[in-house]
């Protein structure tokens, strides 16, 4: 969706006051409002309403609103850049190990949304994604060339530690890599449906642990696979580990999980 309109149209003065700090806010705004009910639903009237200026003082920082799109996705991809540099360069200070570095890594991101007292608000790259067809051909491949700097992050990460701890089972590295974006957006959904704000922690200390298990086997005995299965609400058969856990069905409403989740 496009609505055009001339970057040389008059301002106001509340509109060119400040305009670095204009542009984030209709930036915050238009976030915000996308997050919650998506880019479609999202329109320039209410965003220049929030945000207290005219129209021709949004057309002086955006041509239109798919430049808007893009400015959001390289906003958000950049800070999540930001995000990980800094949470890997804190992890790589404590150890220089690259498996317990990565591990730290782990910890310190699920820290993050230990304590959050409502759900994460959503990830804008799956909001992009669920309406791709509202976006031109250059968003789309901002969008995916983003999820492929996640992979090549976590990739790269997984690669080194393999070097020293051999993985214990045959596995993908890719696939290891992609499995946090998905445990991740998996943990968003989680917690927004089911208004569990910690559900995104979790998710993360129970990918911790699995890559943990994979390059150092702790998981593997027969002592600690059931408690680590009886954690995600799985139970175990006879047989192999992993490949022979099969989920436990419960009778209790998937919102009142939360209180049997310890259960044998």
């Amino acid at each position: 969706m496009n609505i055009a309109a001339p970057r040389s149209a008059s301002l106001s003065a509340n509109d060119v006051r400040v305009p670095g700090d204009t542009r984030q806010r209709i930036l915050d705004v238009a976030q915000a409002s996308v997050l919650e009910k998506g880019f479609s639903a999202t329109s320039i009237e209410e965003i220049i309403a929030a945000v207290g200026i005219t129209k021709s003082g949004f057309f002086y920082h955006f041509a239109d609103k798919g430049e808007l799109a893009r400015s959001l996705l390289e906003r958000y991809i950049e800070r999540e850049k930001i995000l990980f540099d800094d949470l890997f360069a804190r992890a790589d200070e404590l150890s220089e190990d690259p498996l317990h570095s990565f591990l730290i890594a782990l910890k310190l991101f699920a820290e993050m949304f230990e304590n959050l007292e409502a759900s994460h608000p959503g990830c804008l790259t799956a909001a992009y994604c669920y309406q791709d067809r509202l976006f031109d051909r250059g968003v789309r491949e901002l969008n995916a060339s983003g999820m492929m700097a996640w992979r090549r992050r976590f990739l790269e990460r997984l690669e080194r530690i393999a070097e020293r701890y051999p993985p214990r089972i045959a596995v993908d590295l890719v696939d290891v890599a992609d499995m946090f974006s998905a445990l991740a957006d998996g943990g968003i959904i989680l917690s927004k449906t089911l208004e569990e704000p910690k559900a995104l922690c979790r998710q993360t200390l129970l990918y911790r642990e699995f890559v943990r298990a994979l390059f150092l086997g702790a998981p593997a005995s027969a002592a600690c696979l059931p408690q680590l299965f009886r954690k995600i609400g799985w139970r175990m058969q006879n047989g192999p580990p992993f490949w022979r856990a099969v989920p436990r069905f419960n009778s209790s409403p998937p919102y009142e999980r939360a209180s049997s989740r310890f259960h044998s």
